[in-house]
């Protein structure tokens, strides 16, 4: 048997996650990533899929996120009808966020063609909220640390990896003719210390590591998060202003909403409006009193009078006409909204109207993707475009990267010292350029490993003859 991979994205960038494994009679895709960001790469998503649909057998995912699922509608529409292994919460999750998704490339659609800003003439979405529920009969849910057999030959299983709800490490174990081999993909790694989610697995071996370097350039401040958010809030309602924070609506809405109750609680912030505008965000957090086991939050969900996704100050905004009521809002409160990049959703409408005005600030929360709007706010730009207009940047922005969801070069390191061997090879994943190659001489340099940064569409082949 004869083993290879093909990087059909999350190769060079941080975004697009797909690895297409064959071992000569079975074909199944790790991760099914949406490209986001740059032009050039967003439109990777109207390419054709570069094999028949029908000869892949079955998709593997990591997590929820759409840089790792977003792609699983048009992967369907063309053709491709294979179960979709993942966590039970990753399935519930991945819901959510491709019909919202959908939902949002609909709209997008539909004002480019009002306000005709696309280059096209008829823009049309990417796919639809029909082509996204076309997929939820192809998840597969399963439970962590439990094997499940995909093939006679190949069995999966998923090990937390932090990050957001249901995110796993995947191990994959593949029987060879003479001898078997195992094939990691650490998927998006968490902190050590999140409050809410479970740390990382270490995984004692791997043949083959795949590991991302989302921050494998950069190390986090020695600061407590909940400090350097306490901070940036009061700073703003010093100035008499709204603090909007452009928030992923699964997991870091989540976690900060537990910051900000934690705060109000202990007195260190006052207690003002905190607003959570994403349907997403509300439907995902929902899922959290579900999956109580896939978290640390338990015993702190179970208190009837309050707890951080339950308290007075904290309002939820379902409709549309809600969150256009906060276009003129005036003096301190919280604004959370999707979405984390600020590359759509509500939270569009809440910079359109808000930035201007130097009172405000805009702290953000997450990684910020070269290309997007986020990334293009925190280097400085005094103009962004949204809506086909040029809107003026007078708010103060903040970055937290210590909130990021994804684990630092730091962290990274400690995951992978959790190895007893070292790989035969190990491919440096999901990162800008700066940041794979600082990881990968770390890893090379520190634990004598053999890393290789992978090119997009490249194929290399594993093993042969096991």
């Amino acid at each position: 048997m004869d083993i290879s991979v093909k990087f059909l994205g999350g190769a060079g960038s941080v975004t697009g996650s797909k690895y297409l494994v064959d071992t000569g009679d079975f074909e199944f895709l790790v991760d099914c990533g949406l490209f986001q960001g740059r032009r050039e790469l967003r439109e990777r998503n109207w390419d054709k899929f570069p094999m028949p649909l029908d000869q892949m057998e079955a998709v593997v995912l990591t997590h929820a996120h759409l840089d790792h699922v977003g792609y699983l509608p048009r992967l369907v529409k063309q053709g491709f009808t294979g179960p979709i292994y993942c966590t039970e919460a990753t399935a519930e999750l991945a819901k959510i966020l491709l019909l919202d998704s959908g939902k949002l490339q609909e709209e997008e659609a539909e004002y480019a063609r009002k306000k005709g800003y696309s280059r096209h003439d008829d823009p049309q979405p990417l796919y639809s909220m029909e082509d996204a529920e076309k997929v939820f009969p192809q998840f597969f849910p399963c439970d962590f640390e439990t094997p499940i057999e995909i093939n006679p030959n190949i069995h999966v299983t998923f090990f937390h990896a932090g990050h957001i709800l249901g995110a796993s490490i995947v191990k994959i174990v593949i029987q060879g003719e003479q001898q078997k081999k195992r094939l990691v993909f650490s998927g998006d790694l968490g902190r050590y210390h999140d409050p809410i989610l479970f740390p990382p697995t270490r995984i004692p071996k791997a043949d083959i590591l795949w590991i991302e370097s989302t921050y494998g350039n950069r190390i986090s401040e020695k600061v407590k998060p909940e400090d350097e958010l306490r901070d940036a809030i009061l700073d703003i309602f010093d100035r008499g202003g709204l603090a909007i924070i452009p928030s992923f609506a699964i997991g870091r809405t989540q976690l900060i909403m537990y910051y900000i109750f934690q705060l109000m609680e202990k007195g260190k912030i006052p207690k003002v409006p905190v607003f959570a505008d994403s349907p997403m965000g509300i439907n995902a957090t929902e899922l959290y009193m579900k999956f109580k086991s896939d978290h640390r939050l338990a015993a702190v969900l179970e208190e009837d009078e309050a707890h951080p996704f339950d308290f007075p100050q904290l309002k939820y905004f379902k409709k549309q006409e809600e969150s256009k009521s906060l276009n003129e809002y005036r003096g301190n409160a919280i604004i959370i909204s999707a979405s984390g990049m600020a590359t759509g959703g509500r939270v569009l409408h809440h910079l359109y109207h808000h930035l201007p005005n130097e009172r405000n600030g805009i702290i953000f929360v997450g990684y910020q993707a070269e290309g997007t709007r986020g990334r293009r706010l925190v280097e400085g730009e005094k103009f962004v475009t949204i809506y086909g207009q040029q809107v003026p940047v007078n708010a103060k922005i903040y970055q937290m990267e210590n909130l990021s969801a994804h684990a630092d070069q730091e962290e990274l390191m400690e995951w992978a010292e959790g190895f007893c061997e070292k790989p035969k090879m190990t491919f440096v994943i999901h990162g800008e350029e700066e940041s794979s190659e600082e990881l990968a001489m770390k890893l090379k340099n520190e634990l004598g490993w053999n890393t290789i940064i992978p090119n997009y569409l490249e194929s290399v082949m594993l093993f042969e003859g096991i």
